[in-house]
């Protein structure tokens, strides 16, 4: 299910706990909305809210988190790329085949990580090498240094190619980390009692229906800011993957 459709069925949940409140405002004889019971269930409220701000707000504190630690991990693939191009263009023109080849490697590796050319989720794929990559480890193996140089920057070349193949598999596990469903249902429930104990108590003016309404879609949209950023390849604030496909100009 998407960030969005889930952002609106908690925004709807929030909104029914809301009408939940002005229904037992109205059913509920005044005796039980007296003083006494009007300070009991704030403070239960504000307990229940601290609770639900603490969480959201380490939820999306982590959500950041592994945000901003996977858009290093692209930055740091894509250099990666970068320099393994540049130790082949320093083989010589024996390894221009392998550049080439390397060419249709990025554009793989990409298509992998963000499904832009694909209609199958990321959720039900497992992982596959690719038979571009495994055509590009083969020849960088079957290039045959004629001295020390060369040597050198195939063994670099190849180290290089293991580093990026482990970047690429730690971006396929960490592509997709959506907030558990228990969890987020607990979360929605806490902040659907908040929103019943606003109603329960105030009179069912145009101004706190309009504020409580605000109030909603702020909740709803924090809820939102935690999915997208769990899902950092697809979505509206998906990671851009044009400085990958870029990285290397055509020979």
């Amino acid at each position: 299910m998407s960030p969005i459709t889930l952002s609106v069925i908690v925004l709807a949940c929030i909104l029914a706990g809301t009408m939940v409140g002005l229904f037992l405002r109205n059913k509920l004889p005044d005796h039980h909305l007296g003083e006494d019971a009007k300070d009991v269930v704030r403070i239960g409220a504000g307990l229940i809210g601290t609770i639900a701000a603490l969480v959201l707000g380490l939820l999306i504190a982590s959500a950041k988190t592994s945000f901003d630690t996977q858009v290093g991990q692209v930055k740091q693939l894509t250099a990666d790329v970068i320099l393994l191009d540049q130790l082949l263009a320093q083989y010589g023109p024996e390894a221009t085949p392998v550049r080439n080849l390397l060419r249709g490697v990025v554009d793989a590796v990409a298509d992998r990580i963000w499904h832009e050319r694909s209609f199958v989720s990321a959720k039900s794929t497992p992982f596959e090498a690719t038979a571009a990559g495994e055509g590009f480890i083969e020849k960088l193996h079957q290039l045959s240094p004629q001295n020390d140089d060369q040597r050198s920057l195939q063994n670099r070349a190849i180290q290089t190619s293991v580093d990026i193949a482990q970047k690429r598999l730690l971006l396929f596990t960490q592509g997709d980390n959506p907030i558990p469903m228990p969890f987020l249902i607990i979360l929605i429930f806490w902040v659907s009692i908040i929103f019943a104990n606003f109603s329960l108590f105030a009179e069912p003016k145009a101004i706190v229906i309009g504020a409580q309404v605000v109030f909603a879609l702020s909740a709803a949209a924090a809820i939102f800011l935690v999915l997208e950023l769990g899902q950092p390849f697809s979505g509206l604030m998906q990671i851009s993957s044009i400085p990958l496909r870029s990285a290397l100009a055509p020979l």
